[in-house]
């Protein structure tokens, strides 16, 4: 299976990663950034391309693909919500249409976020926002589309948030995981069930396009039920 990958540099992009080059039946990951970040990996090929609402001048690259994961992800803190929906809805969806035409067998999964407002008339702004990317993607002629709505998500192996403010919450709340495990059991989940989850989903589907965090989190490969 070959993978495309937007957003490797965040959490859940790192997740993606990591589960993928461990993964015995993922032969290629072409990750879309707008730098180098300096990995090596055998299976991992960087494509540095810097306008990512047009991919004309690299399409002959994003060919030949069974999956994208699309891990791109900005807060909307401080924006408007034309701002907003540039960077959010968009850029996916620039993404999204390009890979559609030119690998229509492909399984496409967003992550999109807790809380997202499918029906695009709620008064939280980025919930809107992500609601309409998510629908307008499954509009498109994939072989299948999934949206995955994370809750908290704990990082594990190493991995980081590259965003401070979370980095910093991350680390206050990490005495207090135990106890909101107990509490909440299916609400929190590791970076390594996501990016896990991930590929579970383009190896064997999922009976809905829209993930929540409980399924996320307890979504096991057929041989583990």
């Amino acid at each position: 299976m070959n993978v495309i990958l937007f957003g490797a540099t965040g959490m859940v992009g790192q997740a993606a990663l990591r589960e993928c080059l461990l993964d015995p039946e993922v032969n290629l990951v072409l990750s879309i950034v707008r730098n180098p970040t300096g990995q090596h990996n055998a299976k991992l090929r960087e494509l540095v391309h810097s306008d990512l609402f047009d991919y004309s001048a690299i399409q002959t690259d994003l060919t030949g693909f069974e999956a994208c994961f699309f891990c791109i992800g900005v807060t909307s803190a401080g924006m408007s919500e034309t701002q907003y929906t540039r960077v959010t809805h968009d850029l996916t969806l620039a993404a999204a249409t390009t890979l559609a035409k030119l690998n229509p067998s492909m399984t496409f999964i967003y992550v999109s976020g807790s809380g997202t407002d499918s029906t695009q008339r709620g008064r939280t702004m980025w919930a809107r926002v992500k609601g309409k990317t998510e629908n307008d993607i499954l509009k498109l002629p994939f072989k299948a589309a999934y949206m995955f709505r994370p809750g908290f998500i704990q990082p594990l192996h190493g991995i980081v948030s590259k965003t401070t403010s979370y980095r910093i919450f991350y680390s206050a709340i990490k005495p207090f995981l135990p106890l909101m495990r107990k509490i909440s059991p299916t609400q929190i989940g590791t970076t390594e069930q996501i990016g896990r989850a991930m590929l579970l989903v383009v190896k064997h589907g999922f009976p809905r396009p829209v993930l929540e965090s409980k399924d996320i989190n307890t979504l096991r490969s057929p041989s583990e039920k």
